[in-house]
């Protein structure tokens, strides 16, 4: 990467557009913020998304309309008569589609996108991926048809590769051409961690290169806690635990549900916690979804609730008794970071990224010892009940600004 500055950005905004009016996940919010930065910088940015007819190019001033219409600042228009023959797409991402495409600077297919990114973008320009999508071959030829420009990707994780058995096959085979474009093809990698970047460049041991990198923790924002959004009983009166994640397998549901199966076994119906999954249904994850639908303890003691907005999960986890992640994998964990900050006690394995950067805050408990993570609960559980706070180092959260201090010195 080169030393200088860039004289413009351009930012591929093509998975937010994709999760238009869904609730965002973490890869989703890294995309979202970066957009903020950018928009807030000196620097001219544009933004580049993919569409079934090929590309759109939008400049600043388009950029800008977007981020309103993502924030619900002001809602999405209709969706054109062009995109709504992409029947298979939904209705929210055809309009999102259709508004990017009428905020657009140029469109193009997919052959022509050097061509229109030579004629509209100024020598120099840094493209930066985030989101783990669109960096194809298209994209990469048509950023090199721009004189001297430069590629930054954003690397999140490696699970698709280091944990295939918790995604789909075509996501496994997907992300492997993706790491291997990454190793070839980028300039400069963007780590969350020192973890991500090991994990990374193991895999790039195998094709010869490991491109320049920085390693930046995410920022960690608390909203601003809003019960108005909750459902009714909730919070519930009863000291209560909050996992806060799509429900997928990685995420290791099913463990929290064995869990709360022995704890009602063993506990008298009035000094029994409550337990709430915020968070959407995922993928593979049918058995689990059998045994948490068919169990007793669904809607009695524990609740599913999913569509909450951010405001309204941080309402929820700010008066928990504690936060429980009992995942296999993560790559940065960002729930887990919220919690800590608010001062919630945190139960979660020994992840290297946890280590990382929460040291010794957590309560570390293996999945493999249900015996201690109950210990755990019920005490957690008790000192909420008597009204005592949890004594626990208190975190200093990474920044957005500490992280873009140091990305946008390099992109």
């Amino acid at each position: 990467m080169i030393n200088n500055q860039p004289a413009a950005r351009l930012l591929d905004v093509s998975r937010l557009i994709s999760r238009s009016g869904r609730t965002l996940t973490g890869v989703d919010r890294v995309e979202r913020a970066y957009l903020a930065a950018f928009l807030n910088s000196d620097i001219p940015v544009w933004g580049l998304v993919r569409s079934p007819l090929g590309f759109l190019l939008l400049d600043t001033t388009g950029l800008r309309a977007l981020a309103d219409k993502l924030d619900g600042k002001v809602p999405w228009g209709e969706s054109s008569r062009l995109m709504s023959v992409f029947s298979k797409l939904e209705d929210q991402h055809q309009r999102a589609l259709s508004d990017a495409r009428r905020l657009s600077k140029a469109r193009c297919t997919r052959r022509r996108l050097g061509r229109i990114l030579a004629k509209h973008l100024p020598p120099r320009t840094a493209y930066v991926n985030t989101g783990h999508s669109n960096f194809t071959d298209y994209v990469i030829q048509g950023v090199k048809a721009v004189k001297g420009s430069t590629i930054a990707v954003f690397v999140h994780d490696t699970i698709p590769l280091d944990h295939p058995e918790f995604q789909r096959p075509e996501t496994t085979a997907n992300f492997a051409l993706f790491l291997q474009r990454v190793s070839t093809k980028a300039d400069l990698v963007i780590y969350n961690s020192e973890a991500t970047k090991q994990d990374a460049e193991q895999h790039f041991e195998g094709s010869g290169r490991a491109p320049k990198s920085i390693v930046a923790h995410l920022g960690v924002e608390i909203p601003t806690p809003d019960t108005a959004n909750l459902p009714k009983g909730m919070p519930p009166e009863r000291p209560y635990f909050v996992c806060v994640g799509t429900l997928e397998p990685r995420k290791n549901h099913a463990f929290l549900l064995k869990l709360w199966e022995r704890i009602e076994k063993q506990t008298p119906p009035q000094d029994m916690p409550e337990l709430l999954f915020c968070g959407a249904r995922g993928w593979m994850n049918n058995e689990f979804f059998f045994q948490f639908d068919n169990s007793r303890l669904k809607g009695l003691h524990i609740h599913e609730l999913s569509g909450l907005n951010d405001s309204a999960v941080a309402a929820l986890v700010k008066n928990a008794a504690g936060v429980l992640f009992p995942s296999h994998v993560e790559g940065y964990g960002l729930p887990v970071m919220e919690a800590a900050a608010q001062g919630v006690p945190v139960v979660c394995p020994e992840l290297p990224v946890y280590r990382e950067v929460l040291g010794d805050i957590p309560v570390y408990a293996s999945v493999n010892d249900s015996y201690l993570w109950i210990r755990r609960i019920m005490a957690l559980a008790e000192n909420k009940k008597a009204g005592r706070e949890a004594s626990s180092e208190p975190f200093k959260a990474p920044t957005w600004i500490e992280h873009f201090n140091l990305v946008l010195s390099e992109t």
